[in-house]
């Protein structure tokens, strides 16, 4: 029996391959793995590479602009960037406990969370995800994808803000007190807990990168299928939810990251010992 095959690509370039065949019926596909372009020095390039390059271009971009145009009086957009920066800052005050330890940290927090609201924001743009690029290996992939879709972005990112807590905590109570709260041999119960400790340090390159990757590859799966059942109905408010819930998946990335700083920099038993 002769099979039709047809390659489609979602509003959010979600790869949905339709599959006809005149005694099976017709599936839909969903391209789990982030699609490679090509090559660069042994190294591949993936679509969601491309498009974080170009997040990072984008939020440098609106920084470069809109920083040189601080002014005392100011106007409507930078009141309004004063205003979300002034909260977040009080924010972290308030949670850190320490103006000190805000402003050390702040420039971390705001950045994972630009980055990934921006990321998971961009790619409902119109016409991303029907842009296509001829690899080298003859097969037409979408040339970008979001970004939280590959699950090695967010393991990257994961790896990151693991690597900022654990150094909050050495930095703040010094490598054998912080190293203490994980090997105590004070006695057979806080030898447990420590190990417990240890393994929930571990967890979280689990549990943060797959919350991400799940929550946004779920969403773009879900668009993809109703925007191939339901085509003109049903994608445009699923997509203004899913730019909300990407929003959203950016401030609570954030928060946890922040929640755990708090917790790194404090002693056991709730002591609390600030760096300076």
């Amino acid at each position: 029996m002769a099979t039709e095959k047809a390659v489609e690509y979602a509003a959010d370039g979600a790869l949905i391959e339709h599959v006809g065949e005149e005694s099976h019926g017709s599936g839909i596909h969903i391209a789990l793995a982030a699609e490679e372009l090509g090559t660069a020095a042994g190294i591949p390039i993936t679509n969601t590479l491309v498009m974080s390059l170009i997040v990072f271009a984008m939020l440098a971009a609106v920084a470069v602009r809109y920083g040189r145009k601080i002014s005392l009086i100011p106007g409507r957009v930078q009141a309004l960037l004063e205003l979300l920066v002034e909260g977040a800052y009080d924010y972290m005050t308030t949670t850190l406990e320490s103006r000190d330890l805000a402003r050390k940290y702040f420039p971390l927090i705001m950045t994972i969370f630009l980055f990934i609201a921006a990321a998971n924001v961009v790619h409902f743009v119109p016409g991303i995800g029907s842009l296509t690029f001829d690899n080298s290996h003859g097969e037409t992939v979408p040339l970008l994808r979001s970004v939280n879709t590959d699950l090695n972005a967010t393991l990257a990112l994961t790896i990151i803000a693991v690597i900022a807590i654990e150094v909050a905590g050495v930095a703040a109570l010094g490598f054998f007190a912080y190293a203490g709260k994980f090997i105590n041999f004070s006695s057979p119960l806080n030898f447990i807990v420590g190990l417990i400790e240890l393994v929930s340090e571990v967890s979280r390159l689990v549990s943060f990168s797959f919350r991400l990757f799940g929550n946004i590859f779920a969403g773009e799966v879900l668009i993809g299928v109703v925007g191939f059942f339901v085509p003109y109905l049903l994608p445009v408010p699923l997509m203004a939810f899913e730019t909300f819930v990407g929003i959203l998946q950016g401030i609570v990335f954030a928060m946890l990251v922040l929640f755990f700083i708090k917790l790194a920099i404090m002693m056991p038993h709730g002591e609390h010992k600030e760096a300076h």
